[in-house]
């Protein structure tokens, strides 16, 4: 946190100087007309010092006024492994690091910025979530405290997309949608993914609660695995090696529930991502088992490590109701017949662009009865949903994730913070 420098004492001079200023000043002055003699007094204002902010709970004031010269806190920083490991006391690559400060000043603070406000919001979600909550309180106290922290403005900053709260067997995309009443139970294991932005750059980043033992071992191996990816990525590894190093970890894991022991499984068809500038997924995919991707990590690119581990087949479906969307970044310029439909693009467009939504958040942009249009919009491939994707009923699912920054000499993981 920046602190304000320190008053630094004035010099023996200075200090005599206005000691024998204040003894002039007290000094008898030349009588008056009226023969008396008078005293002038200067009386020193006292200085007021600047009081440090100090933040609410839950949080709610900007983070921008405790860190009024626009620098954010580093996350944690890794060495780059084996061939990569010159770049640290490279002169060419320190030149580059500092050609990127320069000609984009502002792209590390901005991440890091919306990286300190997902420490801050996540810190209160994890003291204050607890069964008995519902969903749509849980969510709405993590988007209140991400809208109040990154002070929330239009395309500037806010909420990167919707809350994630998929419990037990989903493993991603539910959100509460208007209406939903489901309450949080002692033997659900949650996971809880958000995002914040600044200027477009997504942080990324989640983690799993449970609130009794027995899937401890399951939250374990899910954060190992995460750790495993951030540890073994870096610029020029290729995306399917990267895949093979989670797997190891994951599936060296097991649980035991009531006597019988379960692997713990990597999800197959879910994966990490790199990111873009207002599109979460920005095209490079990082699975969570071995393949033959050969696309390789570059220089420069930012990446969500995210894993996901099951008890169950290893696999995920759709099923439930959508709550998740986003606009297509190359959507169709198409007809479309309805005017309810124009009217609820026109809304996307000037509240979220290609960053995703819910429902929850139309109704919050003063948007009703828009069902048949967002379906509408969704039918012509403006629209893109994200239904809830769900392993086999009675398995659990855990997930970990953390934004990873490919700089020139190091590899800095934005989103850490002493809980994960």
């Amino acid at each position: 946190m920046a602190i304000d420098p320190e008053v630094v004492p004035k010099k023996e001079e200075e200090v005599e100087d206005i000691d024998n200023e204040e003894e002039e000043d007290d000094a008898p002055a030349a009588p008056g007309a009226n023969g008396e003699a008078a005293k002038k007094k200067k009386k020193k204002k006292p200085k007021s010092k600047k009081k440090k902010p100090t933040q609410s709970d839950p949080p709610r004031v900007g983070i921008t006024k405790f860190f009024p010269n626009g620098v954010y806190p580093e996350g944690e920083i890794q060495e780059y492994k084996d061939d990569n490991a010159w770049r640290t006391t490279s002169e060419e690559k320190r030149y580059d690091e500092r050609m990127v400060c320069e000609n984009e000043q502002n792209t590390y603070q901005n991440i890091r910025r919306a990286a300190e406000v997902h420490r801050l919001v996540r810190r209160h979600a994890r003291k204050t979530i607890r069964p008995g909550m519902t969903m749509t309180e849980i969510a709405e106290n993590i988007e209140d405290g991400t809208r109040a922290l990154v002070e929330e403005n239009g395309f500037e900053s806010g909420v990167g997309f919707p809350t994630g709260l998929s419990v037990n067997e989903c493993a991603a995309h539910y959100s509460p949608n208007p209406g939903d009443t489901k309450v949080l139970q002692q033997g659900d294991v949650l996971k809880v993914d958000f995002g914040v932005h600044v200027k477009g750059r997504i942080v990324d980043s989640a983690f799993t609660l449970n609130f009794e033992p027995t899937y401890n071992k399951l939250l374990e191996a899910v954060k190992a695995a995460t750790d495993t990816g951030i540890r073994e990525a870096g610029i020029d590894v290729r995306l399917g090696e990267l895949g093979a190093a989670i797997q190891e970890t994951m599936e060296s894991y097991e649980v035991e529930v009531n006597g019988k022991v379960y692997p713990v499984k990597p999800i197959e068809n879910l994966s990490g991502h790199s990111i873009n500038p207002y599109q979460i997924h920005g095209g490079k995919s990082v699975m969570l088992v071995a393949n033959d991707d050969d696309t390789k990590m570059e220089e420069g690119e930012y990446f969500a490590i995210e894993t996901f581990g099951s008890t169950g087949r290893g696999r995920v479906v759709d099923f439930g109701e959508v709550s998740h969307y986003a606009k297509m970044g190359d959507a169709p310029h198409v007809p479309l017949r309805l005017t309810t439909a124009k009217s609820l693009l026109k809304t996307i467009n000037a509240h979220f662009g290609t960053l995703p939504f819910c429902r929850r958040y139309l109704t919050r942009a003063g948007e009703d009865k828009y069902l048949l249009a967002l379906n509408h919009l969704v039918s012509q491939g403006v629209v893109q949903s994200y239904p809830p994707l769900c392993d086999e009923v009675g398995s659990m699912t855990a997930q970990y994730e953390h934004t990873i920054l490919l700089r020139p000499t190091v590899k800095e993981v934005v989103s850490r913070g002493d809980d994960y």
